[in-house]
């Protein structure tokens, strides 16, 4: 699908269809730019998010990178209904959020998520790619994927393993249980939770500051810092084997088991 001509007002913006990136000296900022749908991770999302990964590391000057949601919620993760509904999700599509996720990992920059409203599935993965993650304290976190008859793809599980755990990894995707803020922040998933607040104040001045922080730092200590915990952290567990994710992800798909889940799931929601 090809996206629309990015439009740069004085150099700082880049517009997409699903994204809004900016630049202010030092500290850029990613939206996710589609808050009537909660910022869904469409496959359009997944590649533009590649494409302003690619062009953050085009600009050495940007130390940090601010990663946020627009609206009500950070994303409400991969579009569900199009599971349930559509078996014809090939290959490449299927690999895009993995691709994703590691160009999200490998930006020059040191990225920051700021979570609120709604954290789901995919939207998960994304924040465990970013290097620091900060959270409003009525964040609602879920890993839905188990119930919808799919597995976590994406490189999630062994992202997941290496900052939560295997047994709390177990225990949060296979139950698919919601969780909060507080216990991502006892598990370690986060850094910091911020007071919930209108606007999101509270969030947006906690990521900003730590943004400023970073900023004043060396470009080359932080780059060498960002390189040798990601070269340790791959050591411990690697998310090489993600390549076949896809391959899974096709296959449940096209699975009728797993599509009846997916089914059932929905309409629970919908209820």
């Amino acid at each position: 699908m090809r996206r629309k001509e990015p439009k740069r007002l004085h150099h700082t913006v880049v517009d997409y269809r699903t994204i809004t990136v900016s630049v202010a000296g030092p500290v850029g900022t990613l939206m996710l730019d589609n808050p009537a749908k909660l910022n869904p991770l469409s496959e359009s999302c997944l590649r533009e998010l590649i494409d302003a990964a690619r062009w953050f590391d085009q600009r050495q000057d940007v130390k940090a990178v601010i990663v946020k949601g627009n609206g009500r919620a950070f994303t409400a993760g991969a579009d569900l209904a199009s599971f349930a509904d559509d078996e014809s999700l090939g290959r490449a599509g299927a690999d895009a959020g993995r691709i994703m996720a590691e160009a999200v990992t490998n930006m020059q920059a040191v990225t920051i998520a700021a979570i609120h409203g709604h954290c789901v599935g995919g939207g998960v993965v994304l924040a465990s790619a970013c290097d620091i993650r900060i959270a409003s304290d009525d964040t609602r976190f879920v890993i839905p994927e188990v119930a919808l008859g799919i597995p976590l793809a994406w490189g999630g599980i062994p992202r997941l393993v290496r900052e939560i755990g295997p047994a709390a990894t177990r225990d949060l995707v296979l139950t698919c249980r919601p969780f909060d803020a507080a216990e991502a922040q006892a598990l370690g998933f986060i850094n910091r939770v911020a007071p919930a607040s209108e606007n999101n104040s509270e969030l947006e001045a906690a990521a900003s500051e730590t943004a400023q922080t970073l900023a004043a730092r060396p470009s080359g200590t932080l780059r060498a810092t960002l390189l040798a915990v990601n070269a340790a952290a791959e050591a411990l567990v690697a998310t090489g084997g993600a390549w076949n994710d896809a391959d899974s992800l096709v296959a449940a798909r096209r699975d009728p088991e797993s599509r009846r889940a997916a089914a059932d799931y929905l309409q629970a929601r919908r209820r």
